[in-house]
């Protein structure tokens, strides 16, 4: 069967699907189950668990041109990130442009493995416009890809739309189409997953006043969705469960039906900078409790391990992992300044977390191999003891870069195993 690549053409917010394509299939479906990811996915689990949590040793994925697809070219950043086991494949989705700032050069791709050996192409996204946050979105037999369009002028973060593109058959995807989940411009989606048979769907708008120093203003946005386009709120008739400066968000359900989240509180409002750690209880799963948290666990990534709650996340290196230093007697603007600017000039890791909910609280477990610019990883669970993490880093064997510095550099996505006991 000849090999059939899917090619998004985007001129500014303009795309269209070649239509001369061969609409057949460039890859059939394989007869996996889920308890088999450890043998069909190679090299993906490492064997015996060891008494605490350990890391296979690390795979760069991208840039790798023997095992990419020619179709794939990668310049120096490699950044937003995720995965997904669907009908038997691995999906990667991944953005690429010249540094982790904007510019008009980003190009997203979606490619899929069955071995992590061969990778098959299946689209390319490019709208001379900053591309971010992909995010994968199984439904039943149906796979969806989100992420946001942003504008292109670097050193801005100025979200402008959500878009959804639904793959159609093997390496072939629709064009994607502009969509508001909840009929605002500039949702920016964060974290989507499958749970109890619907679409879930977290994200957030009024990104652009991260950065205004300005308090307040961000709005956090939980949704749900049987046919991938259309929304309503999770639970209830609300769909907003915060409001402030939390922005990136990801929640996990508990054994007795409640959940608990983490959320990125970079804005800043009356609680504080750093984060937010929030918990609902079963009946009530759109009312939530926040704690502050002076850290601030930039692209949080929530994980069950038994009953236990994990979490993949930024970690300050500097001032005891602080983001809030207490600068209490400056103004508002002043403290989000000078925070931010202390934030950029000090090296980060990506790190390994526990959260526990009936305290809402964090705990450090382990760092992640990690360098400079990093942490946006995506997990996907192996067995009852592995899991499969995708991240991004500037070069592991570099000397320690700050955040700034690790930006403007290059970065690659590299995959490990996690282990836990």
């Amino acid at each position: 069967m000849a090999t059939v690549i899917s090619i998004h053409l985007c001129v500014a917010s303009a795309c269209t699907l070649d239509e001369t394509l061969d609409p057949a299939p460039c890859y059939e479906r394989e007869a996996f189950t889920t308890e088999e990811l450890c043998s069909v996915l190679t090299g993906a689990c490492p064997g015996a668990t060891a008494d605490g949590p350990t890391l296979s040793p690390v795979v760069t994925v991208v840039p790798d041109a023997p095992s990419m697809p020619k179709g794939v070219v990668s310049q120096a950043a490699h950044n937003n990130l995720d995965i997904v086991w669907h009908r038997d494949r691995l999906f990667f989705a991944f953005r690429t442009a010249p540094f982790h700032f904007a510019h008009h050069d980003v190009v997203l791709y979606v490619v899929s493995t069955r071995d992590q050996k061969t990778w098959q192409l299946e689209a390319r996204f490019a709208m001379g416009k900053d591309l971010r946050e992909p995010r994968f979105l199984p439904i039943g037999d149906r796979l969806f890809l989100y992420f946001a369009r942003l504008s292109e002028i670097t050193f801005t973060f100025v979200p402008e739309a959500m878009h959804v593109s639904e793959q159609i058959a093997g390496c072939q995807w629709s064009a994607p189409e502009e969509i508001s989940p909840i009929g605002r411009d500039g949702f920016i989606p964060w974290r989507a997953r499958e749970q109890d048979g619907a679409g879930h769907l977290i994200g957030y708008v009024g990104g652009e006043a991260i950065y205004e120093m300005e308090e307040g203003g961000v709005e956090v946005h939980w949704l749900k969705t049987s046919d991938g386009r259309h929304f309503q709120p999770a639970v209830g008739s609300e769909s907003r469960v915060l409001l402030g400066g939390s922005s990136e968000t990801d929640w996990a359900m508990l054994e007795d039906g409640g959940l608990v989240a983490v959320s990125r509180n970079e804005s800043g409002d009356e609680t504080g900078f750093g984060s937010k750690i929030c918990t609902a209880p079963a009946d009530a799963l759109g009312s939530w409790t926040c704690s502050p948290d002076p850290k601030k666990y930039d692209s949080p990534l929530l994980f069950k391990h038994g009953p236990e709650v994990y979490m993949i996340a930024r970690r300050q290196v500097a001032n005891d992992g602080l983001f809030d230093l207490g600068y209490d007697d400056m103004s508002f603007t002043e403290r989000a300044q000078a925070y931010q600017l202390e934030y950029w000039s000090t090296p980060k890791r990506c790190a390994l977390w526990r959260v526990d909910a009936p305290t809402r609280s964090v705990t450090f477990v382990m760092d992640l191999p990690s360098n400079g610019d990093t942490c946006f990883a995506s997990l996907v669970p192996l067995s009852e003891q592995h899991d499969l993490i995708y991240n991004y880093s500037s070069p592991l064997d570099d000397p320690e870069l700050s955040w700034r510095d690790g930006q403007l550099g290059e970065t690659s996505i590299y995959r490990t195993t996690l282990s836990l006991p």
